[in-house]
């Protein structure tokens, strides 16, 4: 099995290079074509000497993964499905990634695991179960990719610029890997701290982590819920930490940080839509400095959930507000493809079952 060189920073092709009798400055060139120019080979990297990229082959590979599967929907966002290098029972492990074009700027949503160990009931990821943890190297390749996809996209929506953490998998639970892979897209692809998200639906040791860090990045933790019954029974493998020890963990977050936190709410038709509700999570947010991101649902077949109609969704937001919450709504991308984290991925998983 060859030894990927995507995941590896400058520093580190650089001592590799040194291994192989090269001057280190052959390690940054590594890095440039790896993670500037999206080189899928090293054939394609025409300023080594054609013996040092024999050399290279013999031991090494870019790693990129192959797109198993792509939507393209009128509003430009794209969905990927990555087909990775290795295999369960013959078949390649897979997981997706989406390019979301916005006015200004093209974010890219990238996972963090095959499939998802916290199944929340409204998600089609956690439906397909879990397989394993991804590398730095393969959370980035997703960004790589998603670029490639946005070329024929207009400046300056044909370059990812921002990344949120928010696909398949839960990433404090693949905490190195994730912190790798920040790092990675900070340094080697040259995308702003700032204009980097990661999202936690509440797993309180990777929040107390990550805080000591000290990153400029945004922290986004998944609520769903103002209450810890309501919330038990949307995640029901997170009941250990309740909604209070999360809030306590997000506010040493801010203190360590200065960085406001963002609380993703996804509104579900007649489970936690109310004014009532509203309130409740107002109260339990009080004097954090935050900001709610409402998401009305996305329907996935078979979970039982719906899309709240535009009026629930206003009143909501418009109870948050009166409240004193800083309230966004997430734009919907992707209506007229399978835009739901997991569902494309599912699809497929289900074509083959067939």
């Amino acid at each position: 099995m060859l030894t990927p060189l995507i995941g590896l920073n400058t520093s580190e092709l650089c001592a590799l290079v040194k291994q192989e009798g090269e001057p280190a400055y052959r390690g940054q060139q590594l890095a440039r074509w790896i993670y500037r120019q999206g080189a899928h080979t090293i054939q394609e990297m025409t300023d080594l000497s054609r013996p040092l990229r024999a050399r290279l082959e013999e031991k090494y590979q870019v790693g990129r993964a192959r797109v198993a599967a792509q939507q393209r929907s009128r509003d430009r966002t794209v969905k990927l499905l990555l087909a990775l290098h290795s295999e369960e029972e013959g078949v390649p492990y897979t997981v997706e990634t989406v390019g979301l074009p916005y006015s200004e700027y093209l974010s890219c949503c990238v996972s963090t695991q095959v499939g998802c160990p916290v199944r929340c009931a409204f998600c089609a990821t956690g439906r397909s179960g879990y397989s394993r943890n991804l590398t730095a190297g393969e959370i980035v390749d997703q960004v790589l990719t998603v670029q490639e996809a946005a070329r024929d996209n207009p400046p300056p929506l044909d370059r990812v610029s921002h990344v949120v953490f928010m696909g398949m998998g839960e990433p404090l639970m693949n905490y190195d890997a994730t912190l790798g892979a920040v790092r990675l897209l900070n340094q080697e692809v040259g995308i702003g701290m700032r204009h980097l998200t990661v999202s936690t639906v509440g797993y309180v040791p990777g929040i107390r982590r990550l805080a000591k860090e000290k990153l400029q990045l945004t922290l986004a933790v998944s609520l769903h819920a103002p209450n810890d019954q309501l919330r038990q029974q949307l995640i029901p493998t997170m009941t250990r930490w309740g909604l209070d020890e999360i809030l306590d963990a997000c506010r040493a977050y801010f203190q360590q940080t200065g960085r406001r936190l963002t609380f993703e709410y996804c509104l579900l038709d007649g489970v936690n839509d109310n004014i009532k509700q509203a309130q409740e999570l107002a109260r339990r947010l009080r004097g954090l400095n935050c900001h709610v991101n409402l998401i009305p649902y996305n329907p996935v077949g078979g979970t039982g959930f719906a899309a709240p109609a535009p009026l629930r969704v206003k009143g909501f937001r418009e109870a948050l507000e009166r409240a004193g919450i800083v309230v966004t709504q997430r734009a919907q991308k992707g209506a007229d493809i399978d835009a739901a984290c997991g569902q494309l991925r599912r699809r497929e998983m289900g074509k083959r079952a067939g």
